[in-house]
């Protein structure tokens, strides 16, 4: 075993390779999306978190909690998605502010196909490639990381 404060030549393969195997699989991710959908990683985000919403209607404020993004982040965003049709906002708010965002009919649309696209892509990509043995060593694995790491 590694000293505390340093890793052995080994894990600084492993995690050369596994940061790596993860920006190759998000770069092919969202070039796949974008050549097949037109829309970026963050709109797919957007788009299938507002599909999973009642209605497909949510604060703008909760989807930003959802997102873990900042606000200024989430504006812009919604900004560019409301002018290519995907959404619209809606007043719901103190002093007419639009704080409700929803999907229009062409935004459920392109989310319905980004999430047959998306998912296709993801058993080409990786599902494919794992045993189950692996899948499950993976998903316990990150499943620890997130306990040990989220707030």
């Amino acid at each position: 075993m590694a000293e505390t404060g340093s890793l052995s030549p080994d894990e600084w393969a492993f995690w050369d390779t596994w940061m790596q195997a993860q920006r190759l699989l998000a770069k092919e991710v969202e070039r796949v999306l974008q050549r097949d959908l037109g829309i970026s990683k963050a709109e797919f985000g957007v788009l299938v978190t507002l599909r999973a919403a009642p209605d497909g209607r949510m604060r703008v404020t909760d989807l930003a909690d959802t997102l873990d993004w900042e606000k200024s982040r989430v504006a812009h965003q919604l900004t560019r998605m409301e002018r290519r049709g995907l959404l619209e906002r809606s007043e719901s708010g103190a002093a007419g502010r639009r704080t409700g965002i929803a999907l229009t009919t062409s935004g459920a649309e392109v989310a319905e196909r980004a999430i047959r696209v998306h998912a296709d892509n993801l058993r080409r990509l990786a599902f494919d490639r794992l045993s189950p043995e692996q899948a499950a060593a993976i998903a316990g694995w990150s499943q620890d990381l997130i306990d040990h790491l989220a707030p």
